[in-house]
């Protein structure tokens, strides 16, 4: 994707604040000195045989690009792949309930929507939301001595993956589809009372593919603690039972050439970083003073994953990531 980028005209328009350069998670487009707005799609396949439940995570998931470039979501468009030969309207009914949950949860307007024909079901929203032009996060601004904080657990592409198989206890299925439905809506307030140098929501690139991409922007050294990354129950026992993800390999592939790993890191431990999410949470560049007040305000706020995994230091070699 970023070689298919490069080969795009350099954009001139002053008003795009931020576009496609940086791989930032949505683009924002300045109308005014006090208010831009934020653009942004996404859909994905389904997580769960169960319609809202598909409904809510794809929602949440698509909302989640503003909540990560400091916006606030405004109104909502279905995007909407689905075999209508195969299956019944009343499941496609379900999914957009689902996400209509979501979307008033967000304070957001569904506007309407565009369905194809598709053999495989897709859902998700073209989301605009409403910024101020100079209050813009974008996952370039990290600076060295910033600490990272992350908002929730990662590890469930590898749970979603096994439960296809049955491995998966009802309890640790609960949990991550839970997280994986809540709306990062509640991160991004509590952090707007912070110094915000970066952020990103950590998505399908998993954690390592999302530093990197922070890494980059900067031009700085990200160091990821492995002892500190909060981990959703029951995705460590999958990865030892040999289970995985379609997307491990190639999110693996991207970010080896930039990688130092420090010690003796388990398998397991080294497939989490690489393991997708779908609506993961708010990953967080922040002055080292205001990482401790932060994590504390999240966890008040209901956040209780929150925690500080790393930080971020100027680069002296070739390599942007750097774990153990």
């Amino acid at each position: 994707m970023n070689a298919l980028l490069e080969t795009l005209p350099v954009g001139t328009d002053p008003n795009l604040i931020v576009g496609y350069a940086t791989n930032d998670d949505a683009g924002v487009y300045r109308l005014s000195e006090s208010e831009a707005i934020v653009v942004t799609a996404d859909f994905i396949t389904p997580p769960t045989d169960d319609p809202e439940t598909f409904g809510r995570v794809a929602a949440a998931n698509a909302i989640s690009d503003v909540y990560a470039m400091g916006g606030r979501p405004l109104a909502c468009v279905n995007l909407v792949a689905f075999p209508s030969k195969k299956l019944p309207g009343e499941v496609l009914a379900g999914i957009i309930r689902g996400a209509h949950q979501k979307i008033s949860e967000s304070g957001a307007v569904l506007a309407g929507g565009h369905t194809v024909e598709d053999p495989e079901p897709k859902f998700g929203l073209a989301v605009t939301g409403l910024v101020h032009p100079d209050r813009v996060w974008t996952n370039a601004g990290a600076k060295p001595g910033d600490a990272l904080v992350l908002t929730k657990s990662i590890g469930s592409g590898v749970i979603l993956n096994a439960n296809l198989k049955g491995w998966v206890s009802r309890e640790d299925l609960t949990a991550c589809l839970d997280t994986m439905e809540a709306l990062n809506r509640r991160a991004a307030e509590v952090a707007a009372d912070f110094r915000i140098h970066a952020a990103t929501d950590v998505t399908g690139f998993g954690l390592a593919g999302h530093a990197l991409e922070m890494a980059r922007g900067a031009d700085c050294l990200v160091r990821l603690d492995p002892e500190a990354i909060p981990v959703l129950s029951g995705a460590r026992e999958m990865y030892d039972r040999g289970m995985t993800t379609g997307s491990n390999e190639s999110n693996e592939a991207l970010v080896q050439p930039h990688l130092t790993w420090r010690g003796q890191l388990a398998r397991t431990d080294q497939s989490l970083f690489f393991d997708p999410q779908t609506n993961g949470g708010l990953l967080f560049s922040v002055p080292e003073s205001d990482a401790a007040p932060l994590v504390s305000a999240l966890v008040d706020a209901g956040l209780t994953a929150s925690c500080m995994i790393g930080r971020v230091d100027e680069r002296a070699g070739e390599d942007y990531l750097e774990i153990g």
